[in-house]
């Protein structure tokens, strides 16, 4: 069995009506990065941060998935499938992805400030008061600005051992998950699916839709050749 590996960005979130933390002009939902994505954030002002991420905890919950993350659990009936997710949601694994791996974090989870193997579930709004055992305040389980992004080295190793790569909804300009794509081996075919793809990419399949739309023709097209 074949091989897929997915690149997965905020494109195909916003399908399902999640809106990108940064907008054009580099906020996020009106709050500086480094006030609200940064570890000195969150030691300046650990309310403003929670009250952020709470929103967004908020707005999830009431997302659902989009056909984008459907035809990705299609995939699976002919290929051994896993997601490389830059977003925090849990959308891919609420349409039924079972190999899915957070970049950045999840946002349906929370960690201990003290011990950062302490993780558990959160669905609901972070107190300020909420401590792990040892009395160390909790934080998003969110990797911010400035952090280590520690499954770097298992996505790369997925990477390189795809026979396809698809890259949904993300710019590929956002380092260091755009470096990914360059730990495919030479016989990978590499998609590109997303509304307004970069130019200049040599070798790449690009499928200039929204995720929504592009993603069931590919994934049709795939289990098709299968």
């Amino acid at each position: 069995m074949k091989t897929v590996v997915v690149l997965s960005g905020a494109g195909i979130s916003a399908d399902s009506g999640l809106r990108t933390f940064r907008d054009e002009d580099g906020l996020w939902e009106d709050h500086a990065i480094e006030d609200v994505a940064t570890p000195e954030g969150f030691a300046r002002n650990p309310q403003l941060v929670l009250d952020f991420y709470n929103a967004r905890r908020r707005q999830l919950q009431a997302a659902q998935p989009n056909p984008g993350h459907d035809a990705l659990v299609q995939l699976e009936q002919r290929y051994q499938v896993h997601v490389i997710t830059q977003n925090v949601d849990d959308l891919h694994e609420r349409a039924g992805s079972r190999h899915v791996l957070h970049l950045h974090g999840e946002l349906n989870k929370l960690r201990s400030t003290g011990d950062a193997q302490h993780v558990i579930d959160w669905f609901e709004d972070q107190p300020r008061t909420l401590c792990d055992p040892q009395g160390a305040p909790m934080r998003p389980h969110i990797v911010w600005f400035g952090e280590a992004v520690p499954a770097m080295d298992e996505a790369e190793a997925l990477v390189a051992h795809a026979d396809v790569v698809l890259v949904i909804g993300t710019s590929l300009q956002v380092y260091p998950a755009a470096g990914l794509v360059h730990s495919a081996p030479a016989h990978a075919q590499v998609y590109l699916i997303d509304p307004h793809p970069v130019r200049g990419l040599h070798g790449v399949h690009v499928v200039a839709e929204r995720a929504a739309v592009g993603v069931p023709r590919v994934v049709a097209a795939l289990l098709a050749a299968a």
